[in-house]
């Protein structure tokens, strides 16, 4: 029988995993390991920081793809007991082969304002589900054509390792389940404890830069207020496709109104021009250190076309991109 999850009072963070068959292990042995490492040190109770659970059907066993089975833990609790419901996809053929209670668990947690997440093509399951509308998927470049067609009404990107899109939250899979781990823990439990997992872990990207690494090319900001250093987190992490200050202020569980009287008084300035000069900001790092071109710039620092973002940049540094570029780049 499986175990009843009880939510501490104290924890920092509590994730639930739903399995479909087929689910690549990596998937989950690669987040449980993040949590794991954040939780250490805490000797007493690891659980006080971080705990997590397998949710299911009572004595349910699911099998992953590489044929080991894993055995469910706790058979569907409420999902308030939660922070996140992570789900693992499987095999695309296989995407219905499952109890109709997951479905209707899912239907459940997004009733109650949960956060979903979706792993690999677990952000299929969420988009069958019907759960994705409206919002952005991030999925594997394997899998963009297949999202397309199955979905075509929906948005997908493959240029990124995840997406936060509100209380939608989409992975591509692989070793970027790894780095959003790290970010959920650098978000519900600190800094340091995200790096921890980062260091152990050993990841180490060679594509777009990382959070952190983005961070040091934005500049570190020293923000007391936390529902202000949550939000710039999400900012920094969603240039490509900017998220509205309505979701940013549901993220902190404020209003709009109270979001923007809380940037004021911290930073002087209302939020979307904040997050209007981090995207600027980005866009010029990449004009002096990148070959990119000025129209894949403005897209990936979430402009809508080349246009919009040399309006913002003259207005921001008193030149154009190609002037800068030009002026900052030796003659060959």
């Amino acid at each position: 029988m499986g175990a009843k999850v009880v939510r501490l009072e104290n924890s920092q963070l509590s994730v639930a995993f739903l399995l479909w068959p087929g689910f690549p292990l990596l998937s989950l042995a690669g987040f449980c390991d993040a949590l794991r490492l954040a939780a250490d040190g805490v000797e007493s109770n690891p659980s006080l920081r971080c705990s997590w659970s397998i949710i299911g059907l009572q004595g349910e066993q699911v099998q992953a793809s590489c044929g080991i089975s894993v055995a469910v833990q706790s058979p569907l609790p409420e999902p308030g007991q939660f922070d996140y419901i992570v789900v693992i996809g499987g095999p695309l053929s296989r995407l219905d082969d499952i109890n109709a209670g997951y479905w209707h668990y899912l239907h459940s947690a997004a009733a109650a304002d949960l956060p979903l997440v979706g792993l690999g093509t677990g952000s299929f399951v969420l988009a069958r589900a019907g759960l994705l509308d409206d919002r952005v998927a991030c999925v594997h470049s394997f899998h963009h054509e297949d999202y397309r067609r199955l979905f075509p009404q929906q948005r997908v990107i493959s240029h990124t390792d995840y997406l936060i899109d509100g209380k939608r939250i989409t992975c591509a899979g692989g070793i970027a389940v790894i780095e959003l781990a790290s970010q959920l823990i650098r978000i519900h439990c600190g800094p340091e404890r995200a790096a921890k997992v980062i260091h152990q872990m050993t990841v180490n990207h060679g594509g777009p830069l990382l959070l952190g690494e983005r961070r040091h090319v934005l500049g570190e900001l020293s923000v007391q207020d936390v529902a202000i250093r949550h939000c710039i987190m999400l900012m920094e992490e969603n240039l490509e496709l900017p998220l509205s200050i309505a979701t940013l202020a549901d993220h902190v569980d404020l209003s709009s109104r109270q979001l923007a009287r809380k940037f004021h008084e911290e930073l002087g300035v209302a939020p979307q021009e904040f997050y209007r000069r981090m995207r600027l900001r980005y866009g010029r790092w990449l004009l002096l250190t990148t070959e990119k071109s000025i129209t894949d710039i403005a897209y990936e620092c979430g402009f809508a076309d080349a246009s919009h973002f040399i309006r913002g940049f003259k207005e921001a540094y008193g030149t154009s991109p190609a002037r800068l570029r030009a002026h900052s780049v030796p003659s060959m």
